[in-house]
């Protein structure tokens, strides 16, 4: 079993063979994503090498890939589309001004990102709930399904008489369909196959080198990377070592007017990266049973862009499909991250001509096993036996997913399961009116909050109690401001129909906020009461701490 020392492993094999498996999977995927943009492909390239590196050497979560990923692409394209447009206005016109933009708002988008890390804001990821977590995965894995099913075409550029590029897209059929089929199938069987044999070479790496063999021996006419690549209107991978882009501030103006113009890109895309990244990581603990550290992760994403985006590279976040690749071909250290980015580079620069011999048909293969390897299959067993609501929010999320986008699925089921608990609490607040010594008492069952003030306030009949009444909340919480008012209300109603009000068992914390609001609270609240279930927030500097170390 490999150690590890600050998220590096003393035994490196696996986290290398992994790299270098992640880095290939990763070329074809990135290229997509660039031609989606609308940017050079070198750019997206660039941008996954400068990340990757930055992220795994930084990053919050040991084997968690990151690169140039389509959720923050997607984001880009319009601004990048109206950023051309506005370059053209200038005094002197600019071409490719959108590009320039795009580097603008990359680094914005690392800004908010550190902010974020700072704050500690990558906490707040502990609080998706588990059916968000399994619909987030599923919708995902069929997004990346589809995406590989789409591979089986052929793009064709068009410039209209306007000078508008549009691409048209043809499928594959007849016998270019068969082999590509064949060689899909072919990859896969090896990469299941392969561990039953031996499990000291990487199954994916191993099928990916044997099927290009295979095509390059037999010299089958087949789609490659090399022709993807070009097939987009690009000229291959052939580049040049990321340095500082000084053109970015010959070109980009300074000024208000660009501030404006690129913050809610930068935000949103900010915030759909770190959520991607942050639920890649909760993945990540699960598979490998540790935990990563969520913050840390937020800045180090954010210091990858920042660099990105003055190197000339564009935007990304932590890729899950790379990263399950990763973990399956055993990955755990820091060095596979390491290792990806550094092949990835390589590969631009040294190997281009080998690298554009892979078969897409491997790297599909490769991407079909991650699908099925991500889909949580529990999920669609489970759905039968989970409460009908978690049964929604993780079909409502997957579907979310796949027709939107992951920001918007996440904060839905965030959300919709938000309501939901708030509804299960509000209708859970109960009280039983019972006389003693001819005292009514009502006592207090369940959490007093916003949900369930109305329903605490139907249970109480001043107008027809005796002048002296006690509530007691021993077995009640307050739990908010809504419902330190509720308290506040009830009692108010009494004392205008001259009856006098005792409350029982109220935490301290809950007492001081009372007290606070109205003096009089101070004769109501009876204090001469032992209450163990309230013995440790007695101190509220303790009941404080004891929240914050929660």
């Amino acid at each position: 079993m490999s150690k590890f020392f600050n998220g590096f492993t003393i035994n490196p094999k696996d986290d290398i063979l992994a790299g270098m498996t992640v880095s290939l999977a990763m070329i074809p995927e990135v290229v997509a994503f660039a031609f989606v943009a609308q940017i050079d492909p070198l750019v997206a390239l660039s941008g996954a090498f400068i990340i990757g590196i930055i992220t795994a050497v930084f990053g919050g979560r040991p084997g968690l890939i990151s690169g140039a990923a389509g959720a923050v692409a997607v984001i880009f394209v319009h601004m990048i589309q109206e950023g051309h447009q506005k370059g053209m206005l200038f005094d002197n016109p600019i071409e490719n001004m959108g590009y320039f933009y795009l580097l603008g708002a990359v680094i914005l988008m690392g800004l908010i990102q550190i902010f974020a890390g700072v704050f500690k804001l990558g906490r707040f990821v502990r609080l998706i709930p588990h059916p968000v977590m399994l619909g987030f995965v599923n919708g995902l894995a069929i997004v990346i399904f589809w995406a590989q099913v789409k591979m089986f075409s052929h793009k064709t550029l068009e410039v209209s008489t306007e000078g508008v590029k549009n691409y048209v897209t043809t499928f594959m059929s007849g016998t270019e369909l068969y082999i590509m089929i064949g060689l899909v199938a072919f990859t896969m069987a090896i990469i299941f196959l392969l561990p039953k044999l031996t499990k000291k070479l990487p199954a994916s790496l191993t099928a990916i080198v044997v099927v290009t063999l295979i095509v390059v021996v037999s010299g089958m006419d087949v789609s490659t990377v090399g022709s993807y690549i070009r097939e987009g209107g690009g000229e291959g991978l052939k580049g040049v070592f990321p340095t500082p882009n000084l053109e970015l501030w010959q070109n980009l103006p300074i000024n208000l007017d660009t501030f404006s113009f690129l913050l809610p890109y930068a935000f949103l895309a900010a915030s759909v990266g770190l959520i991607e990244s942050l639920m890649t990581m909760n993945l990540v603990d699960e598979l490998t049973d540790t935990r990563g550290d969520g913050n840390r992760e937020c800045i180090a994403q954010g210091v990858g862009n920042i660099t990105s985006g003055l190197l000339g590279g564009t935007g990304g976040c932590g890729m899950i499909g790379q990263t399950v690749i990763n973990i399956n071909a055993k990955g755990r250290g820091r060095l596979s991250g390491v290792m990806m980015a550094l092949t990835l580079l390589s590969f631009i620069l040294f190997a281009d001509k080998y690298i554009e011999q892979v078969p897409i048909a491997a790297l599909i293969g490769v991407m079909f096993v991650m699908v099925i390897e991500t889909f949580a299959w529990s999920s669609i067993r489970i759905l039968r036996k989970i409460p009908k609501a978690d049964a929604f929010v993780l079909i409502a999320v997957s579907a979310i997913t796949v027709v939107f986008d992951l920001a918007i699925a996440v904060f839905a089921g965030v959300i919709i399961s938000a309501l939901v608990f708030a509804w299960e609490n509000a209708i859970r607040i109960r009280a039983r009116k019972r006389i003693k010594d001819g005292v009514p008492t009502y006592e207090i069952w369940g959490p007093l909050f916003f949900g369930s003030v109305n329903v605490f306030n139907e249970k109480f009949d001043p107008k027809n109690d005796p002048k002296y009444v006690e509530i007691d909340f021993i077995e009640s919480r307050v739990s908010d401001h809504s419902g330190l008012e509720a308290i506040k209300n009830i009692v108010n109603k009494y004392n205008e129909l001259g009856k006098e009000v005792k409350l029982r068992h109220l935490s301290t914390d809950c007492k001081i906020l009372l007290k606070k609001a109205d003096p009089k609270f101070a004769d109501m609240i009876v204090e001469d009461i032992e209450d163990p279930r309230y013995h440790l927030v007695e101190d509220p500097e303790k009941f404080k701490k004891g929240l914050n170390e929660a």
